[in-house]
């Protein structure tokens, strides 16, 4: 049985990369075929012995920095259209927005993990307000005109991508729902993971902070918890980086401590001295609420997303109903550490240990 990983890019590090990684991990002998990958991730599997295959975009100059911007041009689309995967007798790909339009033959069998079908063509509102456009800031309030054609034309032949994919995996009910609603299609639901052992003897401590590990992206809503903080008096420590970066400093006071970008230890040992970490965005899944209750520490999130599938309200943390500081600060202002137990917590989060993982999509591709 020869199988064949695909992913649309390897540049970031984040939940999707993840994916692919484990995925290598699990079929060592598989090549990893994508759009183009950075050299960080080139020399990190590299290091692993496994084959990577990138397309005529690795080629392109200043490819990593400007990969966003080919895919009004259908770069993408033609990228991973020019794969030969005659060899193979399976496709498994991991894609959030080109992936899956890689080009299989009848004799293949075709598995898409898809982490959700792409928020660019498919949600461009709410995508586009929430995106800073990088080097073409300037140019934001004119992409709603450019990019109306191409969006439509990608939506047209996404759906029709779609199809030629024998089966759908989702990493979430949110997703789930998107997949039926856009393709049509059914999809199984197998959850992202954490390595559960990295965290199995961290011991919880009582702290004085809250805690925020996230991106600092404007979508993300951060401030919302910036607010809240300073309106009650509460101390925040944020661990992240991102565009976001310089306002959400500006309307931070002496309470608000920004840690930036830490290693592995780090983010543990502020999670598990925290009372509690507050996630303020609306995720597909979203791995930190599994950390922070894997280190046994209870989570405070707004209530839409997948910390509806992880988080359970009143044993291991609490929801806030809206998108905003003063519906976050009626949960501080109630929120008692000490009601939620450590052992709850790490119970909760082991329900979704990579091992379970692997197990389930070797299931579902018969493997």
């Amino acid at each position: 049985m020869k199988l064949a990983i695909v992913c649309d890019d390897l540049i970031q590090k984040g939940g999707a990369e993840r994916i692919v990684e484990e995925f290598s991990d699990m079929f060592p002998d598989s090549p990893i075929y994508t759009s183009l990958a950075s050299k960080e991730w080139m020399r990190k599997f590299k290091k692993k012995n496994r084959v990577v295959k990138t397309s005529f975009l690795q080629k392109f100059p200043l490819s990593v920095k400007l990969n966003r911007y080919y895919s009004p041009f259908l770069l993408h689309v033609l990228a991973f259209q020019s794969f030969d995967f005659s060899d193979f007798d399976i496709v498994l790909s991991s894609s959030s927005r080109f992936a899956h339009f890689s080009l299989t033959k009848p004799e293949n069998v075709h598995f898409c993990y898809m982490h959700s079908p792409g928020r660019m063509f498919w949600e461009p509102f709410d995508y586009f307000e929430n995106e800073n456009f990088g080097i073409l800031k300037p140019f934001k309030r004119f992409s709603g005109k450019f990019l109306r054609f191409p969006l439509s034309y990608l939506r047209m032949i996404d759906f029709e991508a779609s199809k030629k994919v024998d089966f759908f995996i989702a990493n979430s009910k949110v997703s789930q729902m998107r997949i039926k609603k856009y393709y049509g299609r059914d999809s199984r639901i197998i959850h992202p993971f954490i390595d559960y052992k990295k965290f199995e003897k961290v011991k919880p401590e009582d702290g004085d902070y809250f805690l925020v590990v996230t991106r600092l992206a404007p979508w993300k809503k951060v401030d919302i918890a910036i607010e809240a903080c300073k309106n009650l008096g509460l101390k925040l420590k944020i661990i992240g980086s991102g565009p976001d970066i310089g306002r959400l400093r500006s309307i931070s006071d002496s309470s608000i401590e920004f840690l930036g970008y830490v290693s592995e230890e780090r983010k543990i040992e502020e999670i598990r001295k925290c009372k509690a970490v507050i996630i303020t965005q609306s995720e597909d899944f979203g791995i930190v609420p599994l950390e922070a209750m894997a280190c046994g520490k209870p989570v405070i999130a707004f209530g839409k997303g997948g910390v509806l599938e992880t988080v359970m309200p009143c044993k291991t943390g609490e929801f806030f109903e809206e998108q905003s500081s003063f519906s976050l600060e009626k949960v501080l202002k109630k929120f008692d550490p000490s009601f939620y137990s450590p052992q709850d917590c790490k119970l909760q989060a082991k329900k979704f240990d990579k091992k379970i993982f692997e197990m389930e999509i070797k299931k579902a591709i018969n493997v």
